[in-house]
């Protein structure tokens, strides 16, 4: 108990010192990750055999993410990706099999050796390359997009692998690892088997967890529903993950594998949500032992016996991958900073590696010591990967424009400009012109703007925040324009020049938040609309509905807020400081306290001033229809 409660304080230690520092450096939390392991692990040896033991109970971690990440892909989502998942994953797994295979022979390694490999390298770092998405909000990205859909076929991919790697072993090594195997139950029952038998086994699993989650798991969910007890919930959701991988265990299969392939069924399932929050917290936790512990396991003796050429070894590696990825990448159509992304996103081997190559290894596919190389070039490519994404980073600002589409050829001129045809301006632009009256819509996203041309709308391709697309648009003689672009920066800079150059320009401009609406008063823009501001007052009002106030009461409180919240901004707009965070302006601060209590004096003595009204006159203020704002 005293040994692995310093264990556990050991790790803990490292997590909280080396994420903070790497997150601040703009590293990722993955290479903090990462690097505390190898400090703790080869570099200070405090880990030892016990890094092993981490990595197997770390791996969970991958298991929950796996889960996670099928819960979000319903049946029919996966069916609309098809074409990435077929064609661009399934080419990437197919041609980077062939090609690592290739280069396997050509080094030595024999022919059924050399498939594996070239199958199991094919293969990224889900764990990885999703955190990495995610946290540099790249997942939306036309690239992000694709890396993530490659993810999913290599996950997929991995079913059939471990299915099918049992037929690469020569019958005489499968006798030698049957004689050798030590264990009882399911394990010596699937090490007795043949080849085929063992492929039969592995797809019965995999139906049998198709059928758990589709018949088993929701009358199971409602049964515990009736204890009203969120641990159980939580509880089950464990079970359900643990039982699995367990199950996957036993055949000799990926459990990140079942559980994502449980997470898909269970997709479309009305406890979803509850899974998935139950789950969460124990996913992020493990999945940084996970990476602590691959940092931890890479073997420094195998390292030293031949540096240079292990260094070879992972470099050729990313260096093939990347070939690979970005000639699928041009094949399909990927632009500029997109096709960095996916391919040095995916340049790295992956989680499924080391699973596979132990695999293998068991299966005398794989000798010893080509094993124990592999599992470290495996180790060190998912260390490079977060390296990987910088190097995409540094490309990605000295891509040059000309990369992207030329924009349209404007040959008409509207009084009204909308620049940005994402959900907030299609939502303007709808209303305007249903109204009677002729817009010109800019948008710098290519499909965006094909899609609105689908169902019928007139857009123009092109960065609305460039000056020369503006002028052609009409702005010199534009009544109206509306900025309406997901950049903070971009917003700012066009209605900075749209000011510039038309003073008498009325500018109506969408603010992220109320610190944006700042930088846009600064910037001249004469309307600022928040977001969330108008929805979020609509929904306060249905809650004043709801606790007892009529229609007409919380529709005139809501008014009064929205008339006091938007002088409060102007008010605030003249002690904003650029650059210095609000919690950090003392005059900010004090101004905010002071108009907090004067909204909140002023409110009461409203509600209080139309309840005594409604009092004298002997009844309530009659609800009345009113006009929905925002």
């Amino acid at each position: 108990m005293e040994s692995f409660l310093l264990q556990a304080t050991l790790y803990l230690v490292a997590m909280v010192v080396a994420v903070p520092l790497a997150t601040r450096a703009g590293l990722g939390s993955v290479l903090g990750y990462l690097i505390a392991g190898v400090i703790i692990g080869p570099c200070l040896g405090l880990v030892q055999g016990e890094a092993h033991d981490l990595q197997h109970f770390a791996e969970f971690g991958v298991v929950m993410m796996l889960f996670l990440i099928g819960l979000e892909l319903d049946p029919k989502a996966l069916w609309s990706m098809r074409d990435k998942l077929v064609g661009l994953g399934g080419l990437q797994v197919l041609i980077t099999t062939v090609v690592v295979a290739i280069v396997a022979l050509a080094v030595g390694q024999p022919p059924r050796g050399a498939i594996a490999l070239g199958a199991i390298l094919s293969l990224s770092s889900t764990a990885i390359v999703v955190q990495m998405l995610t946290e540099k909000r790249l997942m939306q990205t036309a690239g992000g997009r694709s890396a993530f859909a490659v993810l999913l076929t290599q996950d997929i991919a991995v079913i059939p692998m471990l299915a099918l790697l049992p037929l690469l072993a020569l019958p005489g090594a499968r006798e030698l690892a049957r004689a050798e195997a030590s264990g009882h139950g399911a394990t010596a029952f699937m090490e007795s088997l043949p080849a085929w038998g063992m492929t039969l086994v592995t797809l019965a699993a995999v139906v049998l967890v198709v059928g758990i989650g589709h018949f088993l798991v929701q009358p199971l969910f409602r049964f515990v529903q009736g204890s009203k007890l969120r641990e159980i919930h939580t509880a089950v959701a464990l079970m359900l993950v643990v039982g699995i991988a367990s199950l996957m265990n036993l055949v000799g299969l990926s459990p990140a594998l079942g559980t994502f392939l449980a997470g898909v069924v269970l997709a479309d399932s009305e406890f979803k949500h509850e899974l998935e929050s139950s789950l969460e917290p124990f996913k992020g936790l493990l999945m940084g032992l996970f990476f602590i512990a691959v940092g931890a396991g890479i073997d420094l003796e195998v390292f030293y016996a031949g540096p240079l050429k292990i260094i070879a070894l992972v470099l050729g590696l990313v260096a093939l991958k990347s070939a690979v990825l970005y000639g699928l990448a041009r094949l399909f159509g990927l632009l500029g900073t997109d096709r960095w992304l996916f391919t040095f996103g995916l340049a790295q081997a992956g989680e499924f590696s080391l699973v596979l190559v132990s695999f293998a290894t068991m299966q005398r596919i794989l000798p010893q010591e080509t094993a124990e190389k592999a599992l470290l070039v495996i180790a060190l490519s998912m260390l490079l990967s977060p390296m990987l994404f910088l190097l995409h980073e540094r490309l990605s600002r000295k891509t040059k424009p000309d990369a992207r589409p030329d924009p349209d050829k404007i040959d008409e001129e509207q009084p009204i400009i909308i620049a940005g045809a994402g959900r907030f301006g299609q939502v303007v632009n709808r209303m305007v012109t249903m109204s009677g009256f002729r817009t010109t819509v800019l948008d710098a996203d290519l499909k965006t703007v094909q899609t609105l041309r689908t169902f019928g709308f007139k857009a123009w391709y092109g960065d609305p925040a460039q000056p020369q697309l503006l002028a052609a648009a009409g702005l010199s003689r534009a009544r109206v324009l509306v900025a309406a672009l997901d950049d903070k920066e971009a917003t700012n800079r066009l209605v900075a020049y749209a000011r510039k150059e038309r003073p008498d320009l009325h500018i109506i401009a969408r603010a992220r938040d109320r610190y944006h609406v700042y930088d846009l008063y600064a910037a001249g823009a004469d309307d600022i609309v928040r977001e969330m501001f108008d929805s979020s007052c609509r929904a306060a009002r249905y809650v004043l509905e709801n606790v007892g106030l009529s229609e007409f009461e919380a529709h005139e409180l809501e008014r009064l807020f929205w008339k006091l919240d938007r002088a409060a901004v102007r008010d605030l707009a003249e002690v904003w400081k650029p650059g210095v965070e609000a919690e950090k302006n003392a005059e900010y601060v004090e101004r905010v306290k002071a108009l907090n209590t004067e909204f909140e004096a002023q409110m009461l003595a409203h509600f209080t001033e139309r309840r005594r009204e409604s009092d004298a006159q002997g009844k309530a203020p009659q609800d009345r229809d009113v006009i929905e704002e925002g």
